[in-house]
């Protein structure tokens, strides 16, 4: 008998299918050690030294597999194949080290796909863990905690309202920073085209562009004004047309390489808008379930025999036309082959989308993207024609192009063709166009256009610009993104990345005092260095040596600088997005208020920081450092104008000291307050426009007479959030847009909700899916809680793992989770089990003891009162143990 560990148990399930009664799978959920958050867990003074502690989490699954290895043999350890997977290896061996008996085999198997295959032939090749990819784990592992753990505290010291700082995250925000400061400086240039409609002899129309005036061959800004298009428009209108030349060139396409991680969270963005950490637990459910091979790679090779399945499954599809005569080689362009494996692909290649039958709307989308990827990465050419057509006059004076292109085979076009970040159309097909003949003006006009600054990153672009930079792995992409919209550094939006001002302040202040450490060779050059470690071709412990010889005398360096001083620098750093210059040219750092105050940035009491008027306490103008409300910029101080109500008063988007707010007219003095209202959370500046503004403004909202006294029920916004007041009952909504949509039905449902719960209820928030029924009865929920999703069945709540997602979770885990919450194992017995059984018990006999031992001190005058309540609480907390 052997015992088999796996990092979820999704994957034990699945692989418990494959391996029959003579192995017990059990699942480690993920690490089971950590560096606890302390000071001295990595011990730079005794050669690096590690401490380590399993989580309390950790402990009963780490109990669990100590159980059954007594009765077991062999230790046989399944985790991923990647660095991450080596490293929950290892530390699984080091915890279990007291609890495997002299003689037990320990070794370590690897497979890329979870089927039957693959894992009986992993169990045949088994092998020891391998300690240079671990050397990597633990050499990345102790530079993140030395950078967090010594850089965030000076953040918080110099920087008020800065949360924390990390070595791959931080340089990944100077990215979305610095794009944006390159958006916020750009100036628009305007120049202009002319465009034709021309028709051959035939009638048929096709779409022209002017490429030389007056027998010169046009560039970009060659027609700068309207002048100048309409004296080119002119030009062509006065003379007569013929084609001068037709060139058609054959030309082909080849497929793209098949996925790996980064290009799919690419495309998984372009085509179904995911965001990486989504896209990466849809991925993670498909392997688990053995559909798709490891998800986490950076090689684009293809197993020979998968090669085989894909033409023979091309073949059998579309025709022996669609199979290339070779097959296809993508090479891998890993810089470490020790951390590369098979690209991402289906592990049967006959089966699409449809035969597999998936239930979850994003593995199925997800599948069906990797599948077609695949099969096009084998499949033939598509062979094209490129015609390019050049009409003009005979002195050539004037010449206009027309392009097009004509599929004569689709090729791999037929299953799969890659997305793109630009917006460019593809060639339209021309008509049958004869070089000599007369080209016919049909309409030719000029088209205004600007420069467009650089786009913001979408979460698939800024994969794409990490990876072509050598920052973070596979693994680091997803979790790097969440980390820094987690720490509210940075929010997306409509898909696009915007840094916050917190995000602002924290990459000016590391590019200031720190810079080094986010600079973008250093970084990369860092990553090579750990790939090496990995490789086996250098020490850890040599690269950590370096690494903190300079880091830490960067962090002493600031240890005399003073808050003025930093919000000095970085005031200088981000001058160009504080102070935006103003359409009146006046100097953008003068108050508009006083007059003569210069503004700067302060720092308030509660963390952050704001932009206020020197002149302070005499002028107390002060502003957010930023709030978008136009597309290029912030908005002033005087606000942006959305329109106007029906008495004509302008209702406008402002910045204040707490936030942006819609106003409804002016100050003035028979009215020094107009009606204001904040924007609720989560509601962005740049998505306010007069509809939405007049919907706060004339709150609260009457919802109609209550059924049972005819008093007015109303929804509102106050503030501890959205709410329905009926008298002096109030009653709080799961959801701000309620507020505006609550109709009389649902407003007096939670009014009783409230008064059967109490002071300070919040109606139940709807369930994000149902599950199914539990076998003993009553459905099975996935719920929204306020520290994260759950599973709810009956009063037993299960906290769901970070590694399961809200969306991707099954009845089955689901039961496993409430089972394990109840604590009996049973399912008959879960539902007997209240979730706070042991509190009255607890309180039964607490409560006479506390009673005992007041007795016992009235009748002991000698003992000092003020000890009283320590013996009290003593006893109180015995008798409560001895109840547990």
């Amino acid at each position: 008998m052997a015992v088999v560990v796996v990092e979820s148990p999704a994957k034990a399930k699945t692989i418990n299918k494959y391996l029959g009664a003579d192995y017990t799978v059990l699942a480690s959920y993920g690490h089971v050690r950590d560096l606890p958050p302390k000071d001295g867990s990595v011990d730079t003074e005794a050669d690096f030294a590690m401490t380590w502690e399993v989580a309390a989490d950790s402990k009963k699954h780490v109990r669990a597999i100590a159980e059954a290895l007594k009765s077991d043999n062999e230790l046989i350890l399944a985790t991923d194949p990647d660095r991450e997977g080596e490293a929950i290896s290892w530390h699984l061996q080091e915890a279990l080290a007291s609890s495997i008996k002299k003689g037990t085999k320990v070794s370590r198997v690897t497979f890329n796909a979870i089927t039957k295959q693959a894992v009986t032939e992993a169990m045949k090749n088994p092998r020891q863990v391998d300690v240079p990819l671990v050397d990597a784990y633990l050499a990345r592992r102790a530079l993140d905690y030395l950078v967090g753990f010594n850089l965030s505290p000076v953040l918080w010291r110099k920087l008020p309202g800065a949360k924390s700082a990390g070595r791959v995250q931080s340089v990944c925000l100077r990215l979305i920073v610095e794009r944006e400061m390159e958006i916020e400086a750009f100036r628009a240039r305007e120049f202009w085209t002319v465009g034709a409609t021309l028709a051959t002899p035939r009638g048929q129309e096709f779409e022209a562009r002017l490429t030389v005036l007056g027998g010169r061959k046009l560039d970009k800004f060659d027609i700068p004004t309207a002048e100048a298009a309409e004296l080119a428009v002119h030009s062509v209108n006065n003379r007569t047309l013929t084609v001068l030349s037709v060139e058609a060139k054959p030309a082909s396409r080849n497929p793209s390489a098949p996925f790996m991680t980064s290009t799919l969270q690419q495309e998984a963005s372009r085509k179904f808008g995911m965001g990486a950490k989504q896209c990466m637990n849809a991925a993670q459910r498909l392997y688990e379930a053995g559909h798709i091979t490891y998800m986490r790679t950076d090689g684009i090779d293809m197993a020979p025999e998968a090669v085989t399945q894909a033409r023979d499954a091309i073949k059998a599809r579309f025709g022996a036309a669609y199979v290339p005569d070779t097959p296809r080689l993508y090479k891998n362009k890993a810089k470490n082959a020790q951390e590369a494996h098979e690209c991402i692909r289906p592990t049967d290649m006959a089966a699409a989308a449809d035969d597999l039958r998936l239930t979850e709307a994003d593995q199925r989308k997800l599948y069906d993207l990797i599948w077609k990827r695949t099969i096009a990465s084998q499949m033939s050419a598509a062979r094209l024609e490129r015609t390019t057509v050049d009409v003009g006059s005979d002195d050539a004076q004037i010449v206009l192009r027309a392009t097009g292109q004509v599929v004569l085979f689709d090729g791999f076009l037929k299953v799969y063709e890659e997305g793109r970040d630009d917006e460019d159309d593809d060639e339209g097909r021309l008509p049958q166009i004869m070089q000599g003949e007369a080209a016919e003006k049909r309409k030719v006009q000029p088209e205004q256009h600007f420069t467009q600054p650089p786009p913001r990153y979408t979460e698939a672009t800024l994969v794409k610009r990490m990876e072509e930079l050598g920052i973070g792995r596979p693994s680091t992409y997803a979790s790097i993104l969440t980390t820094i919209v987690d720490r509210e550094y940075v929010r997306k939006d409509k898909n696009r990345l915007f840094p916050e001002d917190k995000g602002r302040l924290v990459t000016a202040f590391l590019s200031n005092y720190f810079r080094k450490y986010v600079e973008y060779d250093f970084t990369a050059d860092l990553e090579g260095e750990l790939d090496d470690v990995s490789a086996g071709e250098r020490n850890y412990k040599d690269v950590l040596a370096r690494f903190w010889r300079d880091f830490s005398a960067a962090i002493a360096e600031t240890a005399d600088l003073r808050i003025g001083e930093v919000l000095t620098k970085i005031d200088e750093f981000l001058a160009p997005h504080l102070y935006p210059l103003r359409a009146d040219g006046s100097d953008p750092r003068v108050c508009q208020v006083c007059g003569t105050g210069r503004l700067h940035l302060k720092t308030a009491r509660g963390g952050g920081a704001f932009i206020g008027c020197g002149n302070y306490p005499e002028c107390r103008y002060t502003r957010p450092i930023s709030v978008s409300g136009d597309e290029d910029g912030a908005i002033s101080p005087d606000g942006k104008v959305l329109g106007q109500d029906d008495n004509g008063l302008n209702i406008s988007l402002r910045a204040g000291r707490f936030g942006p707010y819609v106003q409804r007219g002016e100050a003035s003095e028979a009215e020094p307050k107009p009606p204001r209202a904040s924007l609720p959370k989560g509601w962005a500046p740049d998505s306010i426009d007069l509809e939405r503004a007049l919907l706060l403004l004339n709150l609260p909202r009457p919802v109609g007479p209550h059924p049972e006294d005819g008093a007015m029920i109303e929804a509102a916004i106050g503030r501890y959030g959205p709410y329905v007041k009926h008298n002096t009952t109030y009653a709080n909504l799961a959801d701000v847009d309620e507020v505006f949509t609550i109709g009389m039905n649902r407003a007096v449902e939670v009014l009783a909700q409230k008064a059967t719960r109490g002071r300070g209820a919040t109606v139940a928030a709807a369930p994000i899916k149902e599950l199914g029924e539990h076998p003993d009865g009553g459905i099975i929920a996935v719920m929204p809680g306020r520290y994260g999703p759950y599973v709810k069945w009956g009063k037993v709540n299960a906290t769901l793992p970070k590694e399961i997602t809200p969306e991707a979770v099954t009845l089955d885990e689901a039961m496993a989770l409430i089972a394990e919450k109840a604590g009996k194992g049973g399912k008959a017995k879960v539902a007997k089990k209240p979730a706070a059984a042991k509190k009255p018990a607890v309180k039964a006999v607490a409560k006479p003891a506390a009673k005992a031992a007041a007795k016992t001190e009235t009748k002991s005058p000698a003992k000092p009162a003020a000890k009283t309540p320590a013996v009290k609480k003593t006893v109180v907390k015995k008798v409560a143990k001895a109840a547990e």
